[in-house]
């Protein structure tokens, strides 16, 4: 059976929510009542945050190699999610699970500028929309517990 264009292949959806589960455990682990995991779940969601942010960019890197277009203008914005994260780990856990919160949201934009203009899959945004919507549900979250 042919794969949709419009549909993410079987294992890119496993592996992209298995990827998110991480994201879920810290939030639970960083609500205000979760007493001493409170802080590890506020230092795993920035910092696995910054590891994923930096990775998705590495996607537009790979996206950009394999169409021969090699240009600052498009490795360069391949490389700016790993430098948000490099700040937003220097920030710490309030401001920098804000910025990883609107840079992952400014990404998924830049997805589907890039989906449309026929530089990534058709089905790539399917697989980024609910993706984003979990991870940032989970930033928001450790960023809320971060000032208590």
């Amino acid at each position: 059976m042919a794969q949709n264009i419009c549909h993410p292949p079987v294992i890119s959806r496993q592996l992209g929510y298995a990827g998110a589960v991480p994201f879920v455990v810290g939030a639970i682990a960083a609500l205000p009542f979760s007493g001493i995991y409170r802080d590890y779940g506020i230092w795993l969601l920035l910092n696995y945050g910054a590891i994923i942010f930096s990775f998705m960019g590495g996607v537009h890197w790979g996206a950009a190699m394999l169409r021969g277009d090699l240009g600052i203008k498009t490795l360069g914005c391949s490389v700016i999610p790993s430098l948000i994260s490099l700040l937003a780990v220097c920030l710490g856990a309030n401001a920098g699970l804000w910025l990883l919160l609107i840079g992952f949201v400014g990404l998924l934009y830049y997805d589907e500028f890039e989906t449309k203009h026929g530089r990534v899959p058709n089905w790539y945004p399917s697989l980024r929309r609910p993706l984003t919507c979990i991870v940032v549900s989970c930033l928001a979250i450790g960023a809320i517990s971060a000032i208590y």
